[in-house]
């Protein structure tokens, strides 16, 4: 759906009447609450609603917590919306771009067969994806980390499958994680003692984490507590639901794999990578998966392996392995890891760690290596659909043999606010420290005015929030709380790429196209934030795709907050109307002849079933 631009004239006119709407809601709200008062519930809304009837960014119609839903809001009812129908059950945890049928029509080389396979655009599903009966909204974290109710993942598969690896187990109505892993039965927080006695966990330093084949990522679950934030993934698999488990739980994951694709990731932005018998070939093909971690691997950073091969001679029997594939194997890892330049720090039982260098100062000779075959630097951040090569990313260039390639970052907490080295170096283009500070006060303005809206937002209420385009990660980086964690988004189309930036504050986040499927389960996400997509995406691809994919990744009594310009905003609004949700349009904090302006919803709670047919 296209959308045409409007006159200036006009976007003000509609600014204007949108607050005028919103003002005589806030007066009859209030007016409405004194005539109710008496006994029961309308004194407490009165009351409230007093306090701030200076206030009208406040959104007295909806309601944010769970099992409830609020009242439509009315702008322009002039067209009837067109409705849109559940799906056929079948779909209650469809995965656009990782179906399994047709993922089995594609070859399985390299894995290629569980990477993004997007339908066509005459596949796509143009219905509301259902949520399963019984359908719960998930406990608030940290009960989340260790309790998913049944209901809302019902897979038992995995219990019996790694029943004595302690991943999961079924408990009546919830599934209980007792943290295990294959790696570590005994539970991840002693795994990650011994990971703390060799990499610097405690300090700050190391803050983003990735870990490949997460299985149900309590690896990523227990580090929260150390204040690191992991990005999971795992393929969509013959392990049924374990990324949907990881995100049931509150963890940061999406669906992934190391196959014929770069990750969707920059370059020089995990403070660390591990791989728990992740089953990756990592000396395979070159070395091309281990030369990708490479490339994300910030210089310093640490890559930590474990389970085969590690450590074979002693292991060997227990893994039911040939010695000479195990030996054979560990050797092409160690060549690979020494044209890396990571030198080695420690192997014991069966884990060993590799720490990459800071700089090319101590590794001058692997030039002269006929096998150090580089990409190219312009090519490092370039990786949407883009193949993987099994070439040497080279770092960023010194002044000195002790300097930090690319700049060193300040220890978590510091580095939210601290002015990150892509900033500071002009290496992103029409990024200044002045904008990037400005942008930081705006945004500390912007989510102060969203908590004035829905004051769940510090409650704990939302765990999982995702920020479909993040810019230089000021929305996350004003909500930052150890009581949830935000998904960055930057839209592949983006004006300028600040992917970098994002993770140089010690925050998380991913490439990604929104004219495509996201990569992750339905119901994922608690709270959604779209700031200048739809302007962005304008005549990029149909809108109501987009809202779609948005309803498909919202949780039951999720809530959305937009912030876009007015005109963009009632096209949007009109077809939210017809996807079981209820909207609320708001001033900008600025004022009202802004015509930016932010528009907020809550998804209903509705599941298979629910007062209609289905479709497809």
């Amino acid at each position: 759906m296209a959308l045409k631009p409007i006159s200036t004239d006009t976007r003000t006119r509609s600014s204007i009447q949108i607050s005028i709407v919103v003002g005589l809601c806030c007066f009859f709200y209030i007016l409405g609450a004194w005539q109710r008062s008496g006994f029961g519930k309308g004194d407490s809304i009165a009351l409230e609603m007093t306090k701030h009837s200076a206030d009208c960014s406040i959104v007295p119609t909806l309601n944010f917590e769970t099992h409830h839903a609020g009242e439509v809001g009315n702008v322009d009812e002039s067209e009837k919306p067109k409705s849109f129908e559940p799906c056929h059950p079948r779909y209650v945890d469809y995965t656009p771009c990782q179906d399994q049928s047709r993922a089995m029509t594609f070859p399985r080389d390299n894995m290629m067969y569980r990477e993004r396979h997007c339908p066509r655009e005459e596949e796509k599903l143009h219905c509301l994806v259902p949520a399963p009966n019984g359908y719960v909204t998930p406990f608030p974290w940290p009960k989340s980390r260790d309790y998913v109710p049944y209901a809302n993942a019902p897979y038992k598969a995995l219990t019996i499958e790694k029943a004595i690896q302690n991943w999961i187990q079924y408990e009546g109505n919830v599934f209980r994680f007792p943290g295990g892993g294959t790696q570590f039965p005994q539970g991840a927080d002693k795994y990650i003692d011994q990971l703390a006695k060799v990499i610097p966990i405690t300090n700050g330093m190391v803050r983003t984490a990735l870990d490949t084949g997460c299985g149900v990522a309590s690896w990523g679950a227990y580090l929260w507590s150390r204040n690191v934030i992991a990005m999971s993934f795992a393929p969509r698999d013959s392990h049924e639901a374990q990324v949907q488990f990881a995100l049931e739980r509150g963890v940061p994951a999406v669906i992934g794999v190391l196959g014929t694709i770069k990750m969707p990731y920059p370059s020089r932005v995990f403070d660390m990578a591990h791989c728990s018998r992740c089953l990756i070939p990592w000396g395979a093909n070159d070395g091309m998966y281990m030369k990708e971690v490479d490339r994300v691997l910030r210089p310093g950073g640490y890559w930590v392996l474990s389970g085969p091969p590690i450590n074979w001679r002693n292991n060997y029997r227990a893994w039911q392995r040939p010695k000479k594939e195990l030996e054979e194997e560990q050797k092409k890892i160690e060549e690979v890891a020494k044209l890396l330049c990571w030198e080695k720090k420690h192997e014991k039982g069966e884990i060993a760690i590799w720490q990459k260098r800071v700089n090319d100062e101590a590794c001058r000779s692997r030039q002269h290596n006929s096998q150090a075959n580089f990409c190219k630097a312009e090519e490092a951040n370039d990786v949407w659909y883009k193949k993987m090569d099994a070439c040497l990313t080279p770092y960023p260039d010194v002044s000195n043999p002790e300097e930090v390639a690319g700049g060193k970052l300040k220890p978590f907490p510091e580095r939210l606010y601290a002015v990150p080295p892509r900033v500071a170096s002009g290496s992103v283009p029409g990024v200044s420290v002045e904008t990037y500070q400005e942008d930081n006060e705006k945004w500390k303005k912007h989510v102060g005015a969203y908590k004035k809206i829905n004051r769940l937002i510090d409650s704990g209420r939302y765990r999982n929030i995702l920020d479909m385009n993040a810019g230089l990660g000021g929305f996350a980086a004003a909500l930052d709380s150890p009581k949830l964690w935000v998904m960055n988004v930057m839209p592949t189309i983006a004006e300028k790429d600040t992917l970098g930036v994002i993770f140089e504050r010690g925050l998380i986040g991913i490439y990604h196209d929104w004219c495509e499927a996201f990569s992750t389960y339905p119901r994922t996400y608690d709270l959604i934030h779209a700031h200048g997509l739809f302007s962005l995406y304008k005549d990029k691809c149909n809108l109501e795709d987009i809202l779609l994919e948005m309803d498909r990744i919202l949780r039951p009594e999720g809530a959305v907050i937009f912030r876009d310009e007015v005109d963009v905003l009632i096209k949007v609004k009109k077809i939210t109307a017809g996807m079981r949700w209820d909207t609320k349009m708001v001033d900008h904090e600025d004022g009202p002849l802004v015509p930016e302006k932010i528009l907020v919803a809550v998804k209903r709670y509705w599941v298979v079933g629910a007062n209609s047919t289905s479709v497809q």
